[in-house]
């Protein structure tokens, strides 16, 4: 009588040995679903790929026209938002873009204060036909001003006050000494940063010195080296520097651009 040994493998099947899984072969149906999945999977791989490059476009494009307009010895980072970004740039808008600048020069002006460090965000961003122009339907940004900067402008020195919203100013002249002043910080008419409701702190304020802070505090500072059709808002005082808060609506980045 014919008896069949354990350890003989049948044939057209494979064995694994004892506690082995046999696995059967996937069907033609299942290969189907892998190969179909897995060209899904590269499909979206691919789009995705190609929508990072025509982002990454937009935001060389937006850096551009911004530098160009405002005479940055660097291009701003700009980040735009939202996927996919090919739609968007199909329909001629971008729905929101952030964009960070530093050192912004001033010129122009008898008291020139740079930008030490502007932060914009960007609703209905238009890109023109031509790359160094670019246009947005709402604007909202911060500008840092460094009191280094503030007081390289002004001629004094500038630091933090001891309240909320105001700044002491720091007059020193040769064989005269010095004396320190406090003043309130507030947004003025036309970009312009006013100082106000001065006090004396420090020091005696002989008239050598009360004539420097004069020229310093008496007429507000423009801001003239933001983009055209933004509006200052408020100020606030930072132990670093001053933040002046902008907002507009139909903002144009173009060369001279810079708000008068």
């Amino acid at each position: 009588m014919y008896q069949s040994r354990p350890d003989e493998e049948f044939i057209g099947e494979p064995y694994y040995g004892d506690g082995s899984v046999y696995v059967s072969p996937p069907t033609r149906t299942r290969r189907r679903m892998i190969i179909a999945a897995a060209s899904l999977v590269a499909v979206l791989v691919g789009g995705v790929a190609v929508d990072r490059i025509a982002a990454a476009r937009a935001e060389n494009r937006t850096a551009k026209a911004f530098q160009d307009g405002m005479g940055t010895a660097e291009p701003p980072a700009v980040h735009v938002d939202g996927f996919p970004v090919l739609t968007q740039l199909a329909r001629g808008s971008l729905d929101h873009v952030d964009l960070t600048a530093h050192h912004i020069p001033a010129s122009g002006t008898t008291r020139p204060l740079p930008v030490t460090k502007l932060t914009v965000a960007m609703d209905g961003l238009k890109t023109s036909g031509s790359a160094d122009e670019a246009h947005a339907d709402s604007v909202t940004a911060t500008a840092f001003l460094s009191y280094a900067d503030v007081s390289s402008a002004l001629g004094v020195q500038v630091s933090q006050g001891d309240e909320s919203g105001r700044v002491d100013a720091t007059a020193s002249l040769p064989l005269v000494g010095d004396v320190t002043v406090s003043a309130a910080v507030s947004a003025a008419g036309g970009n312009r940063i006013a100082f106000t409701d001065v006090r004396a702190e420090q020091g005696e304020l002989l008239p050598p010195l009360k004539s420097l802070l004069d020229k310093a505090l008496d007429e507000p500072i423009p801001l003239q080296n933001v983009p055209e059709g933004l509006r200052l808002r408020s100020v606030s005082t930072t132990e670093d520097g001053i933040d002046a808060r902008f907002t507009g609506r139909s903002v144009t980045f173009h060369p001279d651009s810079s708000a008068a």
